[in-house]
């Protein structure tokens, strides 16, 4: 039994090595990165200037880092859409509080913080508690939809 631990443990080892060396080049080979293609940011540190806060341009995808009050409903940002409902689909985690989403077809289904999910088009939400919420997009068909928001609220003013 000793003997076939220390063989996983080896093979497991070898693998984990040759895993770490197979993505490294010398120095010479090393070139800049494509500042087009990796992104990050401290979620503490997203831009908080919008009512849907987000940025775009990762791999065509918009991330977006969202908190909004309970009692926040949608529904009304979303009037004139298709169906008055977001077509744009979203995968993202709840991080905070909790949300109930409704789908075209009349079901609702509860997230709650810690849950991951993706919405298809054809929903809309109220916010139950207090909500954080982090989401990825396609960022053409969210830019759509800021701009309809963005136009709703400039007609409230």
């Amino acid at each position: 039994m000793n003997y076939l631990c220390r063989s996983i443990f080896c093979i497991c080892s070898y693998l984990f090595i040759i895993a770490g060396l197979r993505g490294q080049t010398s120095d010479v080979e090393k070139k800049a990165p494509d500042p087009g293609t990796e992104k990050h940011i401290a979620i503490d540190e997203f831009p908080k200037k919008s009512v849907i806060n987000l940025i775009d341009g990762w791999g065509n995808m918009a991330v977006a880092v969202n908190e909004l009050p309970k009692g926040t409903d949608l529904g009304p940002l979303l009037i004139g859409l298709k169906d008055n409902l977001c077509q744009v689909p979203h995968w993202g985690l709840i991080i905070k509080g909790s949300l109930r989403v409704r789908y075209a077809d009349g079901n609702d289904v509860l997230l709650k913080a810690g849950d991951l999910f993706y919405m298809p088009p054809g929903h809309t939400g109220v916010v139950l508690d207090d909500l954080k919420l982090l989401d990825f997009s396609p960022a053409d068909e969210m830019k759509e939809l800021i701009k309809h928001i963005d136009a709703k609220l400039q007609k409230q003013k």
